[in-house]
């Protein structure tokens, strides 16, 4: 079975290409989010990201697997698996999202819906059991509430779909070896770069990742950013050229395995 045929059938992009703009002027006219005190939020996931012990003992089903292309996509499956399910709560929490920010999201959550269905095909395909859907805690056991605060969501939103831009980019060497798995996983990169890009602009910042906090990110999700603030590409220094903050923002760095494993796991149940 085509790999990319199935991705081809599961995804749909209209929204990020033909709806993008009328769905952005939505969201500009709101004006959501400019007033909000977003830096004050009270994340806690740098401190829990110190909590090693909770992120290796729930990251265990992410890791622990047969190759490295099936581990690349055991892990990309673990994140989806957490953005879908944050998304489908998200937009069943009564109140939460604005009426006129709810198709965004829909449409991110079909986006992370078809992805989850992709990645599970895909192992079976190569003949490995995709890993079980984990139970998770976005609350990370109390640290921060958001599906009772959109802010909150949103911040949350971004920093999980940064997590998985900067994932995907980590996992690329792994999945090389099989030319459909890559092609689709570039696909899916693409597509959650976008998410990224149009939350963050709903949030009303710019549409990438600028020095090492996400921009306009409370210091507490600076885990998520660790590395991005890197300015020399191949030995030449960006930042000689363009400044600190052009030349970071000029390029994504990867993100490794075991810290996006650490990551997803801060939400996963013990």
């Amino acid at each position: 079975m085509n790999i990319l045929r199935i991705l081809d059938k599961l995804s749909n992009d209209k929204f990020f290409t033909g709806e993008a703009t009328r769905l952005q002027t939505l969201s500009s006219i709101a004006d959501f989010g400019k007033k909000a005190a977003v830096a004050s939020v009270p994340l806690g996931l740098a401190g829990l990201m110190s909590t090693t012990a909770k992120a290796e003992t729930t990251s265990t089903s992410a890791t622990m697997f047969k190759s490295p292309l099936t581990d690349a996509l055991q892990l990309a499956l673990t994140l989806e698996y957490l953005e879908d399910d944050y998304y489908a709560q998200g937009l069943a929490k009564a109140g939460l999202i604005p009426a006129a920010d709810r198709v965004v999201f829909q449409t991110i959550s079909k986006h992370e819906t078809a992805h989850v269905a992709f990645l599970k095909t895909a192992l079976t395909s190569l003949g490995e059991t995709p890993g079980a859907k984990p139970n998770f805690d976005f609350t990370a056991g109390g640290s921060f509430a958001p599906m009772d605060d959109y802010q909150t969501f949103m911040i949350l939103a971004q920093a999980f779909e940064d997590t998985g831009v900067r994932a995907y980019k980590g996992q690329a060497g792994n999945v090389m070896s099989n030319k459909d798995v890559l092609t689709a996983a570039l696909q899916i990169h693409s597509v959650e770069a976008r998410h990224a890009s149009q939350v963050r602009r709903m949030r009303a910042q710019k549409g990438w990742i600028e020095l090492a906090n996400g921009g306009n990110m409370p210091s507490a999700t600076n885990p998520v950013y660790a590395g991005e603030g890197v300015t020399v590409q191949a030995g030449f220094n960006t930042a000689t050229a363009f400044g600190a903050e052009a030349g970071s923002a000029a390029y994504d760095e990867v993100l490794s395995g075991s810290d996006a494993a650490a990551i997803a796991g801060l939400f996963i149940k013990p």
